[in-house]
């Protein structure tokens, strides 16, 4: 992989040259493609190529509009990934051909769903052998979704402890013991971990299992328990924090007419395609930019919140928005080798606008950011911001400070303006009428 003028591109190198031409020989590629399993990609020219003397083809994929990580993932996109992944290999498998790799890091959001990334990742299959992705399947997808929903959705996050998958002996260990009752759930991950246990260490481990031979009808079988065991475990977006939060504001029927009028107008003011809604919430303003042709990431600290609303993308059939797990004040690092191989959420910021609304509280009071900070933070994230200023007296403001120390002295609307005047010009104020709060359209300064 590599880039050039700031294309991606795939090399296939010459050592690779049979085993390319059985792949697009055999029309899986093309299948898979046109079923919108697996992501398009031209042919380059080999003038381009990056080694020219040992390149046999170079192929230009299809550009992803953004890059995600499976710890960003509702358990919705999660669990949408990995039955997308048992599909590739069910269908490849139909074709004389296997997945090698089943990391869910080979699969992205494109167009409101997910679609494999790894073009070189299908080889021909040998007669009887195992599904070789068999266990990383397991603990890049069952282990951490049967943890989501059988223990805590918050087990999600150990994605980002451990890139490789959750090893399945500390899934074991961490799921309940009536998940032993469970056939899938006893035969892909405790009995698979207590396998992985008693081979570990053994020098003819490895040539046991290549010895193992599977009937066309037990490699069925396989993914088809594995297809019911993923689409048996099931979690429903209730009782997290902010789960109800949009439905609990100060905000009456007419004052969120009023709001959604005042967004609206200012993101029809502001320049550009790419929207960041933070504290996005199920998704009211993302919907928003979302109708004006604006491509949304929208990103929310709550699982609950994320799950519907990445069901409601899913269910009305949008394109144009993502919704994503991210704390703005304690972002996705930079993960993987020399800090490199994952960015930040922060180094991947393309917006043109950023939509701060009902948040900025929640950051200086109830996460004690500086506004000063908070500016300099999303002056960095986009050149465009959309802000609410949601003042002292307001109740959402005065449920935060029921359980804390008021030591905020410099939360004012005219402390805000100071702040956030360091790195940004005012260009709107809008007062929300029947509220107390205003509507700020910033832009960034020079």
């Amino acid at each position: 992989m590599f880039r050039r003028d700031g294309i991606v591109y795939r090399q296939i190198g010459t050592t690779f040259a049979d085993r390319w031409d059985d792949l697009v020989g055999s029309g899986l590629l093309a299948r898979l493609q046109a079923r919108g399993t697996l992501i398009e990609h031209d042919l380059a020219s080999l003038d381009v190529a990056y080694e020219g003397a040992t390149a046999y083809a170079v192929l230009r994929p299809k550009p992803i509009e953004f890059i995600s990580y499976p710890y960003e993932w509702s358990f919705g996109g999660l669990r949408d990934a990995a039955l997308l992944t048992l599909d590739a290999q069910i269908q490849a498998a139909e074709a004389g051909f296997t997945l090698r790799d089943a990391s869910a890091y080979n699969v992205q959001f494109q167009d409101g769903r997910p679609i494999i990334i790894d073009t070189l990742s299908f080889q021909r299959a040998v007669a009887g052998a195992p599904w070789a992705a068999y266990r990383q399947f397991c603990e890049y997808f069952l282990a951490p979704l049967a943890l989501m929903a059988r223990r805590d959705i918050r087990c999600g996050l150990m994605l980002r402890a451990h890139l490789d998958g959750i090893p399945l002996d500390l899934a074991a260990a961490l799921l309940p013991g009536r998940t032993r009752l469970n056939l899938g759930l006893a035969s892909h991950l405790h009995a698979h971990a207590r396998a992985q246990r008693r081979y570990a260490g053994r020098p003819d481990a490895a040539r046991s299992s290549a010895t193992v031979k599977l009937s066309p009808l037990k490699q069925a079988a396989l993914l088809d328990s594995l297809r019911r065991t993923i689409e048996g475990l099931h979690w429903e977006p209730t009782g997290t924090e902010w789960a109800d939060y949009a439905e609990n504001t100060s905000y009456g029927d007419e004052a969120a007419r009023v709001k959604d009028d005042i967004v609206r107008g200012m993101l029809d003011a502001a320049d550009g395609s790419v929207v960041w809604d933070l504290g996005a919430n199920t998704g009211r303003f993302s919907r928003i930019a979302s109708s004006q042709g604006r491509r949304v990431v929208a990103w929310d600290i709550d699982p609950s919140a994320t799950e519907a609303h990445y069901r409601t993308v899913r269910r009305d059939r949008v394109t144009t928005v993502l919704p994503l797990l991210g704390d703005v004040a304690r972002p996705s690092p930079a993960l993987g080798w020399a800090l490199t191989e994952r960015r930040s959420m922060l180094d991947r910021a393309d917006a043109d606008v950023v939509l701060a609304l009902a948040l900025i509280h929640h950051l200086a009071i109830g996460r004690n950011v500086p506004l000063d900070r908070l500016a300099e933070l999303l002056a960095r994230l986009g050149p465009n911001l959309i802000i609410e200023f949601v003042p002292r007296e307001d109740q959402m403001v005065q449920r935060l400070l029921a359980t804390r120390n008021d030591v905020f002295a410099d939360y004012t609307e005219e402390g805000f303006r100071e702040a956030f005047g360091r790195s940004f010009e005012i260009r709107q104020m809008v007062p929300i009428e029947g509220t107390q709060r205003t509507m700020y359209r910033l832009q960034r300064r020079p």
